[in-house]
């Protein structure tokens, strides 16, 4: 299906799946790097649309439901570090940055911005899938788990601890401020969401990983650590995170949500 200044790929034989199918928009100035991702894309089931520049991206936002976005930082006449500002103070899409392997302030400062996660020049499109899939993935753990960017929640209470949503701060039942890194506030949020539930290894992966481009396996369960040590009375004896054998972890206490 073409339209006038980009291009829109359906899956072959287009059906009622193929319309609930995920939707990724690509922006690049390079026809060949468009043709790759629109045809890697669409032949693993995909609807793709590309196109070249930020008046062609804003039109197909515009007019189409998008579900992840794939930006090229190195726009031939425009500065892609722009449009990715733009998109992050109009919307919340999930956006995943192209840079060159020589670009690491790019992938800083899109980092910073609000971006999911970025892509190294040259890539293979099965690595592009396997990244587009994952940050889908961590949106969608998150928003079965965590409050809606517009519910009224302030913070969380918990035997005399509150985990404050707006300020990311957590204040001890002394009132002294408890720093957290972004991974530990992540955690915790979702561990006060989901009081008294047992989340999975994997689900607490993608919540942890949550703008930030590195996080292995291994980091769950140094995350989990350095938050006993910080709101455990004994972290020896774990009252609040509680390890399930084989399952993952609960936070068994009580939470009030303030608001």
């Amino acid at each position: 299906m073409a339209r006038t200044g980009f291009t829109l790929l359906l899956m072959p034989q287009a059906t009622a799946a193929a319309e609930s199918a995920p939707h990724v928009l690509a922006i690049d100035d390079d026809p060949e790097m468009r043709r790759m991702i629109a045809d890697y894309l669409s032949e693993n089931d995909w609807r793709v649309t590309t196109v070249a520049t930020g008046a062609e991206m804003l039109r197909a936002l515009a007019e189409q439901a998008i579900d992840i976005i794939v930006l090229d930082l190195r726009l031939g006449r425009e500065d892609g570090m722009e449009l990715a500002k733009q998109l992050r103070q109009e919307s919340m899409i999930p956006l995943i940055m192209v840079t060159g392997r020589k670009e690491e302030a790019d992938r800083v400062m899109g980092l910073e911005l609000g971006a999911d996660d970025y892509i190294v020049k040259p890539f293979s499109p099965r690595e592009l899938l396997a990244r587009v899939r994952a940050v889908l993935r961590r949106y969608k753990i998150v928003h079965e788990l965590l409050p809606a960017r517009d519910d009224k929640r302030r913070a969380y209470r918990f035997a005399g601890w509150e985990l404050n949503l707006r300020t990311r701060r957590l204040i001890s039942p002394e009132s002294r401020v408890v720093e957290l890194t972004n991974g530990e506030f992540n955690l915790l949020q979702a561990f006060c969401a989901a009081s008294r539930r047992i989340l999975s290894r994997d689900q607490l992966l993608e919540l942890s990983r949550l703008n930030q481009a590195e996080v292995y396996d291994r980091s769950i369960d140094v995350q989990i650590l350095r938050l006993r040590r910080k709101i455990e009375p004994n972290r020896q004896k774990p009252q609040y995170i509680k390890t399930e054998r084989g399952a993952g972890y609960m936070f068994d206490v009580s939470v009030e949500v303030l608001r």
